[in-house]
């Protein structure tokens, strides 16, 4: 039986590698993809005329398949999604918006749409908006993230039993016995972010990256719940904004306190007190920087063993 979305991206491998600020630039995107997977470019933290140049640099790193992240409340939407069609982007991942604004539009351009939920209720819409696979967030996962708080574990199997297209599993997964859960639980392929966030190829600040494999558990937290949800590892403007939290602080004073490009202040220009730095519960099993190819057939290596070890597992005993 072919998996559905391997075949719907044209890869060999049903492994995504998340579209990520400040981290998922064309030469990580283009690594992923000629490992295998699909690589993402993240225009999230990109104008417009830099996220053209990662388009055309990936266009000449790679002969394979690759895709654009396009968060649908950023500035500059109608700007990117021209030059995605103009630059004839095949597959594009919408994500922190309304799919009905522009799936149509990509749809019509004969691009293939998947866009990322964190319920079920937006799943169904996204579905009903014609996109040909969704992917189902759970809130482990670094960077903004759903209200509701649901976990990867429980989040996958309520989609998947409610929707037809293919669904991709995220958050949380930063393994092949990680991506084989998501598998089980009616996943046909899956997202990663964190784990590729420290690739060599990964444009986040050399900084970040050490503190990611650092890191550990119960070192990041979900904050920032008043405006946009975001997960972020410990450290001074992290402990900020949990006592700013804590005291009540009013939304106003908490996009003071966020200020402007404080992301691309820890996490590009490598500022590990005072930035911004997103990433998921999965940082603390991530123990090493390593090239996106190898982190990528690393995965897929544990994901065929760990199935083989568990079709080999005799349950007589338990009947």
């Amino acid at each position: 039986m072919k998996n559905r979305i391997a075949s719907l991206f044209g890869i060999q491998y049903p492994i995504i590698q998340a579209g990520m600020v400040w981290c998922s630039g064309w030469r990580l995107a283009s690594a992923v993809s000629n490992a295998g997977g699909l690589g993402i470019i993240g225009a999230g933290s990109m104008y417009p005329e830099v996220l053209l140049e990662h388009i055309q640099k990936c266009k000449k790193a790679t002969s394979k398949p690759f895709a654009v992240n396009v968060p649908l409340l950023y500035p500059n939407v109608q700007e990117v999604m021209d030059i995605i069609v103009a630059e004839q982007v095949k597959v594009v991942f919408t994500s922190a918006g309304n799919p009905a604004s522009w799936t149509g539009f990509l749809k019509e351009k004969g691009i293939t749409v998947a866009h990322v939920i964190a319920n079920t209720k937006f799943a169904l819409k996204a579905e009903a908006c014609g996109v040909d696979a969704i992917v189902a967030e759970g809130f482990e996962a670094g960077g903004h993230n759903g209200r509701e708080e649901t976990t990867t574990m429980c989040l996958v199997p309520m989609v998947k039993a409610v929707v037809k297209v293919p669904v991709i599993a995220a958050g949380g997964i930063g393994s092949g016995s990680a991506m084989l859960a998501a598998f089980a639980l009616g996943a046909e392929g899956v997202q990663i972010g964190s784990a590729f966030a420290v690739a060599e190829e990964s444009s986040a600040h050399p900084s970040f990256k050490h503190r990611i494999v650092e890191a550990m558990e119960g070192d990041t937290k979900l904050t920032l719940k008043k405006l946009v949800p975001v997960r972020l590892l410990k450290n001074e403007f992290a402990d900020a904004v949990a006592k700013a939290e804590s005291e009540g602080a009013s939304v106003e004073a908490l996009k003071h306190l966020l200020g402007k490009a404080r992301a691309k202040l820890g996490m590009f220009e490598g500022n590990m007190d005072e930035g911004e730095l997103e990433i998921g519960q999965v940082s603390a099993m991530l123990q090493d920087i390593k090239p996106a190819a190898v982190i990528l057939h690393s995965i897929w290596s544990e994901f065929l063993e760990e199935k083989n070890r568990l079709s080999a597992l005799e349950f007589s005993d338990y009947r």
